[in-house]
């Protein structure tokens, strides 16, 4: 078996997925909803879900009362038929008079801002990784300096840890390319070779393998023609090749995108000499920098249009997923392009997320470097000081950040002694409830990940009214977030330090050893991977704030 080529298609499966919105898993729904399994109860369904629909069960009250959610994230399908209604509204702005009519530094943002927007309708899609932008601005002190003199310098330790990041990371993508170009080279010569067997081209993956079992060649011989950089196009190659296409039911078109995006990876995220701030609008101000278009780039909205959907999503339209709460109004604040995001703009998102009303922020983004952490150090504690609760998503590498912190967090850098108590880190489960229930990809942390939430194979919205499954630690953020939302829309006179103890309270305890994240088999007990040792759950966090509530 040709195991690089294997492999190659796998990672083209996620990314594709990931990137392109072809998953197979993808649905057109307008009048059906799926099973929601991350609203399900522990008790009456046997399933970690949040319990949002046995507390739905119980007919709560009607509220007047409207609560803002600030997703600082990528674009969105503001037109999308799941997310009508439930976009905040700037009412003291006149929309396209091109005035900041509410003297907030920002002119037209009725439902948020674009802080990585170009001229008037454009968006900057590709940005430097933080690690890049971290050796440009070191390497003039560090390249040739001495290692036994810095070695405690822990500014000089950071830019060494960069370096291999960007090594690393630099090798893989192009390593990938190369092999996508020759594979997408191979596409009309086999389509053309096989046509001698199958002139109307109509075989089955099954009858490829049969005839590749007939012609293929040994795996050192694949191997050295791969290091020879040969174009991949030997007769048992270009079968065993459209027997993949088969099997995963590819398209050209779905390679040429991923090889187009690989391509911006290489020449944009991990180039030294890409400015990714050249063409922001007005990038030299502090504030007011960018535009108001928050769905002008296709590939740039999927993400929040997700992350959107499950805090907030119409819950009685009978169309695609429910959200929390349909007097929940979603601000849309875009720092999040292909890249990482720039400290600057986390920051100010923050403050305009707070000086304009939102009471939750949902932060289901990070990166493992942190340029500027004082500037959104700051912007944290203002609004810890203005009662605005920061949701923020633990990561998806397997990492345990307690010992590689991901950014923004809420500690000193230096000293990862906590400055502000109004920070959640969220983690990701499964709907399994065995030892495998966390999520194999979420990052973990005794200290520095406060709870678990549902954020694997969720339900959500997606661009041009239509829905899939996706999975990661930014959709577990997103329950936190809209739990929180939800509270306070009950219970305003909380304060966010008791929004935020009661929803790590309430959570329901996993006593159980499971599955380290990242390993196959490493037993750990589940309370040595969160602080609280809980999954989240929104119905005993209603039932204690309400408690709580009557106490004040």
């Amino acid at each position: 078996m040709k195991v690089s080529l294997f492999l190659f298609f796998l990672v083209l499966t996620v990314s594709c997925k990931s990137y392109f919105n072809n998953s197979s898993d993808t649905y057109k729904k307008t009048d059906t909803l799926v099973n929601l399994w991350h609203h399900k109860d522990s008790f009456l369904d046997s399933i970690y879900g949040i319990s949002l629909e046995k507390w739905y069960n119980e007919k709560p009250k009607k509220i007047n009362r409207e609560i803002i959610v600030a997703t600082l994230d990528g674009q969105i399908d503001l037109n999308h038929e799941d997310l009508q209604g439930q976009l905040w509204i700037n009412e003291d702005e006149i929309p396209n008079n091109g005035i900041d009519d509410d003297n907030n530094g920002y002119v037209d943002d009725i439902n948020g801002w674009n802080f990585i927007g170009i001229g008037d309708g454009d968006t900057q899609a590709f940005s430097n990784f933080e690690y890049v932008r971290f050796i440009n601005k070191y390497r003039e002190e560090f390249e040739n300096s001495d290692s036994i003199k810095n070695q405690n310098n822990s500014l000089y330790q950071e830019y060494q840890k960069a370096l291999k990041v960007y090594e690393r990371t630099n090798k893989y993508y192009r390593n990938y390319l190369k092999i996508e170009g020759m594979l997408i080279s191979a596409y009309y010569p086999a389509k053309d070779t096989l046509k001698h067997y199958f002139p109307k081209e109509d075989y089955t993956a099954k009858q490829l393998d049969s005839l590749y079992q007939l012609h293929k060649i040994d795996d050192k011989t694949f191997r050295d023609r791969i290091k020879e950089n040969d174009t991949c196009r030997s007769f048992p190659d270009l079968i065993f090749y459209m027997k993949t296409i088969k099997e995963f039911r590819y398209t050209i078109e779905l390679m040429e995108n991923s090889s187009r995006h690989k391509d911006s990876i290489v020449n944009k995220l991990l180039n030294f000499e890409y400015n990714d701030r050249a063409r922001i609008k007005n990038g030299s101000l502090e504030k007011g920098y960018g535009n108001n278009k928050l769905d002008s780039n296709l590939r740039l909205k999927k993400h929040n249009t997700e992350v959107s959907s499950i805090i907030a999503a119409n819950r009685d339209n009978n169309k695609g997923v429910k959200g929390f709460h349909n007097n929940i109004k979603l601000m849309t604040l875009n720092i999040s392009p292909f890249g990482d995001e720039f400290d600057k703009d986390i920051a100010n998102a923050i403050y305009y997320a707070v000086d304009n009303g939102a009471k939750v922020i949902n932060m289901s983004s990070g990166k493992e470097f942190s340029l500027e952490h004082e500037r959104v150090a700051r912007a944290l504690i203002y609004a810890n000081k203005k009662n605005v609760l920061i949701v923020h998503s633990a990561g998806n590498s397997s990492t345990d950040i307690d010992k590689e912190l991901y950014y923004p967090i809420d500690c000193s850098k230096t000293k990862n002694v906590e400055i502000v108590d109004n920070f959640i880190n969220v983690g990701s489960i499964s709907k399994r409830i065995d030892s495998t229930i966390i999520s194999d990809y979420s990052n973990y942390g005794r200290k520095n990940v406060d709870l678990f939430a549902p954020g694997e194979e969720i339900y959500l919205a997606i661009p041009d009214n239509q829905y899939e499954f996706d999975s990661g630690t930014s959709f577990a953020t997103p329950m936190v977030s809209g739990t929180a939302a939800l509270i306070w829309l009950y219970y305003p006179n909380l304060t966010v330090q008791e929004v935020k103890n009661i929803i790590l309270e309430s959570g329901v305890t996993i006593d159980k050893m499971v599955v380290k994240p990242g390993t196959k088999n490493e037993m750990v007990h589940f309370s040595e991977l969160c602080k609280t040792g809980k999954v989240l759950n929104t119905y005993n966090a209603m039932k204690m704030a309400a408690e709580m509530s009557k106490k004040k």
